[in-house]
């Protein structure tokens, strides 16, 4: 199944994933969409000094978004900033320092904005990382996991009073389409009983992000929730984290830009906010979450005790208390317990 799998996506991804496969879908886009001005309206990007998120700061600083860059080093923040400020010609541009993989201090700043700001109107999930090897976190927890699932819910969780609060509240989450080869696994959220495979790991994280993003739509309907696969990007972390797929898809793969243009219109347009919540979007259009024949939807079960467990795991670390986590999962284990 898992050869399967991986055969069928990378088929999918080479019809739909590539520069050529944006170019043909951006025939197909609004030109008007984007005549937008967001003056007074507030962005958070998470891991806004790179990449993908760099390139949508910019996008709505441009517009005259009020943008909060969340960024782990001061100094490649400092220099985006400085960068978006002068090219955008608007200096309502904030950097907040924090890394997201060390959950307490995540939730810990999430708790300060919250009661800093009076509106937060739009937040992006960018931020992700891809380990090759099991490390755990000042909390216990697996990095991977930490950064990529845990910090999206925290940051989010913490922040929907806010946003409830905001005009046109809207959260986007960017996953990747390698979520389409996992199904979501709730046994073994942090990889602590199987060999440890950085890329399935990943996978299995963008995974969870979807299920949280279709949870979360269901509970909150004052706000629009999106997640959204940005395509094979050309950048920094691909070509560090899959050098061969970097060196292998050479020319095909999409540029910054292109791959950050969904996130882009997700949090700008005025279209983006009438489709429906919870939805899982690339090239500014839904498309599924499942692949053909490939068994990897999950149970009414299943999808409770993931977010049983993402919620006693968020609470024990908040509340300093881990020896003392609900009962509502049973089969629930994690370093957290020891």
């Amino acid at each position: 199944m898992s050869l399967f799998r991986n055969t069928v996506w990378f088929l999918n991804g080479i019809q739909h994933y590539t520069r050529e496969a944006y170019e043909a879908a951006s025939r197909h886009f609004d030109p008007h969409d984007m005549d937008v001005a967001v003056v007074g309206r507030s962005f958070m990007i998470t891991g806004a000094n790179s990449g993908i998120g760099r390139v949508t700061a910019m996008a709505i600083a441009k517009k005259g978004g009020t943008v909060h860059m969340v960024c782990r080093n001061p100094d490649k923040a400092e220099e985006a900033r400085a960068d978006i400020i002068r090219e955008s010609g608007n200096s309502e541009v904030h950097v907040h320092i924090v890394d997201l993989s060390e959950t307490r201090k995540l939730w810990e700043f999430a708790e300060a904005f919250r009661k800093q700001y009076a509106t937060l109107n739009v937040l992006i999930n960018n931020a992700g990382c891809m380990l090759y090897k099991r490390e755990l976190n000042a909390d216990g927890l697996e990095k991977s996991f930490a950064t990529n699932t845990m910090a999206v819910y925290v940051l989010t969780r913490t922040l929907i009073p806010l946003l409830q609060k905001s005009r046109d509240p809207r959260v986007i989450t960017v996953s990747s389409g390698g979520m389409l080869v996992q199904k979501l696994k709730t046994d073994d959220l942090q990889s602590e009983n199987r060999h440890f495979d950085g890329i399935m790991v990943y996978a299995q994280n963008k995974r969870q992000q979807v299920v949280l993003t279709r949870q979360w739509a269901k509970a909150n309907p004052a706000i629009h929730f999106s997640v959204m696969h940005p395509g094979w990007v050309d950048s920094p972390a691909v070509s560090t984290s899959m050098p061969e797929f970097h060196k292998m898809m050479a020319g095909r793969l999409r540029t910054v830009e292109q791959g950050a243009d969904t996130v882009v219109w997700l949090a700008l347009c005025r279209a983006a906010s009438r489709t429906r919540s919870g939805q899982f979007l690339q090239d500014r259009k839904p498309v599924p979450v499942h692949l053909p024949l490939a068994w990897t939807h999950s149970s009414s079960e299943d999808i409770q005790s993931f977010m049983s467990q993402m919620e006693a795991l968020a609470n024990a670390i908040q509340s300093k208390r881990p020896d003392v986590l609900p009962n509502s999962s049973p089969d629930f284990t994690s370093p957290l317990l020891v």
